[in-house]
């Protein structure tokens, strides 16, 4: 972070986001609210283990914080992507700031039980929720998009330096003066960023349509990652390696407690440990990209993980155990950065909210299902095996990369097209009127049908992700020339916001479609409403028609 501001302008670099002043704002507030966050994670660990929770209430610890990321990160995501981002995010950081005050002072008069603590912690995995993707989202409106990849990057390194540092912080905090001072250190870390968000005015594009409902918004966000290969793939991959990889997480107190034999500095040591290595591996992603592709990366980051989950199972020393911990913390990061920037990269920005929303789920979902179940076998089988189960568990993720290869990630183009425009109707509508039929005939020479249809196939999957029902294609059995695709919008404002929600990477299509057409005049489109029969359509009562 040396380089002055002209060096990272006039070339791109690792760090070029920290060009831009807001970024670098938001960025700074975040890591102080990072190590916050991660002293106050150490309290309540080690807090549910000094008042006498089991193995899987320990355990829960962790699920209960990421439990509500599976459960609220759709709906955060609808929000953010319908309303103002940084106001869902300051009122998100504002809700977590009278969280942690709560939390301390219950901890300070001694009323802390197995139970609330869990309650207080899934309040905090509310707010983190529903600040997560406003905040993964936002960065795309702080930095261009050819400095995205390098700001999600940047994102994860300030978050591990956190890490490497802040859980070694809180081990002495909680040692010297008890879980309520890490929970009132925690509250004090939010204000910097509430203070940043609340001064910052961002320049907000106006809004041609107005925001779908939350029940649609959530619809449309499922429907498009849906149809979208790319992400659905990164979705299944992240939930195997969430499930799997909390693993040392959920269970490193009881690491520190059971096979080091140490406290809660043993415990600060080991997560500074895993901290440490992830920054270590947000710093070799861009090298490390270049050698391995996608899925090469991925497995072994599967494989690295799943030695140093071995190891640690197995391990009494506090070195060896730090040294492999440190291995799984590069091979977290490796993989969820990857899995993270392919995601916003495979995403317009009108859903890159909910995409992000439901790639948390999934890999949130993993990891709130592994905290319970590693508990459940810690409690059975001993901590150490298993996390020699946990291991073994990985190795299989790395081995379902033979059959469910990740894409590579390729940075399209997937700004609005921008060439629509709304049609002149001679029948007035408004804008909930429909349904809306639309037709496109097309004429397509024999030698070509192979080609077209092939196309096709690719429309049909924009079409229908984009919101189009009933997609059907038909040929004209008088003159097999003749093709006509059909699809539904359930209104004409759904018809609007269809179109557009066409990007440039989908013209493509569109274009090699165009090329095959026959006709003397571009396809034939045809929008028409769907009407009841026995009803006098209510323009005959009228001199003026009224609309639909």
């Amino acid at each position: 972070m040396s380089e002055d501001i002209e060096t990272l302008q006039s070339r791109p670099t690792a760090l070029a986001p920290f060009r831009h002043r807001i970024f670098r704002a938001v960025w700074f507030a975040s890591l102080a609210s990072n190590f916050g966050g991660l002293i106050q994670s150490v309290g309540a660990a080690w807090l549910m283990t000094s008042i006498g929770g089991s193995a899987d209430l320990v355990a829960m610890v962790q699920a209960s914080t990421t439990l509500p990321v599976m459960l609220f990160s759709l709906t955060a995501g609808a929000i953010a992507d319908n309303s103002d981002r940084r106001k869902l995010m300051l009122a998100s950081q504002i809700f977590l700031l009278g969280v942690s005050i709560a939390l301390a002072f219950f901890s300070y008069w001694g009323l802390v039980t197995p139970w609330l603590l869990l309650g207080f912690t899934f309040l905090v995995g509310c707010g983190t929720a529903f600040n997560g993707p406003a905040w993964q989202s936002l960065v795309g409106e702080m930095v261009p998009r050819s400095d995205l990849p390098a700001a999600i990057a940047l994102n994860s390194m300030g978050f591990n330096i956190a890490r490497s540092v802040g859980p070694a912080i809180g081990g002495v905090i909680v040692a010297a003066a008890g879980a309520f001072a890490a929970f009132a250190v925690n509250a004090v870390s939010y204000i910097g960023l509430i203070a940043v968000l609340a001064t910052w005015h961002p320049a907000t594009p106006r809004r041609v349509l107005p925001p779908e409902t939350l029940g649609a918004a959530m619809a449309a966000g499922i429907r498009y990652v849906a149809m979208s290969p790319n992400i659905g793939s990164v979705l299944m991959r992240g939930a195997v390696f969430g499930l799997a990889a909390i693993s040392v997480q959920a269970l490193m107190p009881l690491i520190a407690r059971d096979l080091i034999q140490g406290g809660p500095l043993t415990y600060g040591l080991l997560l500074g440990a895993f901290g440490a290595g992830a920054v270590a591996g947000a710093a070799l992603t861009a090298r490390v990209r270049q050698l391995l592709s996608m899925e090469a990366l991925v497995r072994v980051a599967f494989l690295i993980f799943a030695g140093g989950t071995a190891i640690a199972g197995l391990s009494s020393n506090l070195i060896l155990t730090m040294a492999a911990i440190a291995a799984t913390g590069a091979s977290w990061v490796l993989a969820l950065a990857s899995f993270n920037a392919t995601v916003q990269l495979s995403s317009p920005r009108w859903v890159v909210g909910r995409a992000l929303a439901l790639y948390q789920m999934s890999t949130f979902g993993g990891m709130a299902l592994g905290s319970w179940v590693w508990g459940a076998l810690a409690d059975n089988f001993s901590t150490a095996n298993s996390l020699l189960f946990a291991a073994a568990a990985l190795v299989a993720g790395a081995a379902l990369g033979l059959k469910f290869a990740l894409p590579e990630m390729k940075s399209l183009n997937l700004d609005p097209l921008d060439r629509w425009t709304e049609p002149d109707i001679a029948l007035p509508i408004l804008p909930r009127s429909g349904p809306i039929v639309i037709t496109i005939e097309w004429v397509i020479r024999e030698q070509d049908v192979k080609a077209f249809l092939g196309l096709m196939a690719e429309r049909k999957r924009i079409r229908r992700r984009d919101g189009a029902r009933h997609w059907t294609l038909m040929r004209d059995l008088e003159n097999p020339t003749i093709w006509v695709e059909r699809y539904h919008s359930p209104t004409w404002l759904d018809y609007v916001r269809q179109n557009q929600r066409m990007t440039q990477a989908d013209a493509i299509v569109g274009e090699g479609l165009r090329e095959l057409h026959q006709g003397p005049e571009r396809p034939r489109v045809r929008r028409m409403i769907e009407r009841q029969t026995g009803g006098v359509p209510p323009e005959t009562h009228h001199r003026q028609p009224t609309p639909y």
